[in-house]
């Protein structure tokens, strides 16, 4: 009895063909009491999210045999009349321990690192479980991925820095003001970048954010949305005294604030801090405000340097971590005592 595991990804398969093999999260539980009952597998834990569809079983079978029988589970389970290739994948022992630990630790996702997936695939095997279609080889399989995530989260940077230009904006405006909670944000421009951007600081934290546009009723959805206000297009340097983080955005052939606009503002401002958020193309804030003291300008290309920075340090890291996995799949494969209880 071994493990193995087939699915399909967002690296090996569009999402028009991912989503077919979706599996609804109520509908789990039966459909690992079908495997079970084919006699294809003796434990089985479905994964299913909008980046992959994975099923780990034990099985008696040879790999041969298990690949194309639960191959044939999957066309039939989900009344799939088409054809597969590469698009599936299949692992046997002890390739499926590793991607298994890969997958929980991030390295196998679209963002490197990210950590949603560890909750996912926690969540997944807790249903199976839940329900006694685990037993000893796959609670000991998940438990010690789990582990083997956490070891790579605590003693790797694989996790470090954000790798979006919204999440890296917010990085910056949570290194230049200790506590968002505190700070005001102004929205210039009511794009889709621009409502991305001041979300992600809603989430760390930011309370009061203001909305202007040149359509008013523009401005005054996007406040609405954000749970904000709307301000006069013709108003917005009057904001300046209040707020402590510019997000701007705006389709001006021109820069619409330049260093003899914003020189007098920071006085009235007492020259606290202002963080300004450049992600207009052309840009709508002139480069010479910099040289203004407790200004700090970062455009989009910054942005995107800081989040490539950091996503190239993270792709170091994952040789790093692949000699970690690789040393506690061969300790699992070794181990005698394997534990039947969850993680």
């Amino acid at each position: 009895m071994s493990i193995v595991v087939i699915g399909l990804n967002h690296r090996t398969s569009p999402v028009e063909l991912r989503e077919r093999f979706a599996f609804a999260e109520e509908k789990i539980p039966s459909a690992l009491a079908a495997l079970r009952a084919s006699g294809l597998a003796s434990e089985a834990t479905i994964l299913s999210t909008c980046n992959r569809v994975e099923i780990y079983a034990v099985t008696p079978l040879a790999p041969d045999a298990a690949i194309a029988e639960l191959k044939k589970f999957l066309v039939a389970h989900h009344a799939f009349n088409g054809t597969l290739g590469d698009e599936l994948y299949f692992h046997a022992e002890p390739h499926s321990l590793h991607h298994l630990f890969k997958v929980a630790a991030g390295l196998d996702s679209m963002v490197i690192g990210e950590t949603e997936i560890f909750g996912q695939l926690k969540s997944a095997y807790e249903v199976a479980f839940s329900h006694q279609h685990t037993g000893a080889r796959l609670n000991k399989a998940f438990q010690r991925a789990f582990n083997v995530a956490k070891h790579i989260r605590t003693e790797t940077n694989i996790q470090r820095g954000s790798v979006s230009v919204m999440s890296a904006a917010v990085e910056l405006a949570e290194k230049i003001f200790s506590d968002l909670a505190e700070h005001e944000v102004l929205v210039i421009g009511a794009g889709e970048t621009s409502e991305k951007t001041a979300r992600a600081l809603q989430s760390r934290g930011v309370k009061k954010i203001s909305v202007t546009n040149r359509s008013p009723e523009r401005a005054t959805a996007l406040a609405a949305a954000l749970g904000g206000r709307a301000v006069p297009f013709e108003n917005w340097p009057d904001e300046f005294e209040r707020i402590d983080i510019a997000i701007s955005s705006t389709a001006a052939p021109q820069p619409i604030l330049d260093r003899a606009t914003l020189e007098p503002l920071m006085r009235r401002r007492r020259n606290r801090p202002l963080l300004l958020i450049d992600i207009a193309v052309p840009r709508d804030i002139d480069p010479a405000v910099n040289a203004l003291d407790n200004v700090y300008l970062y455009n989009v290309d910054d942005l995107q340097s800081i989040a490539d920075d950091y996503l190239n340090l993270r792709k170091e890291e994952v040789t790093r971590c692949e000699k970690i996995i690789a040393e506690k799949v061969t300790a699992l494969l070794a181990a005698k005592n394997i534990s039947a209880k969850p993680a």
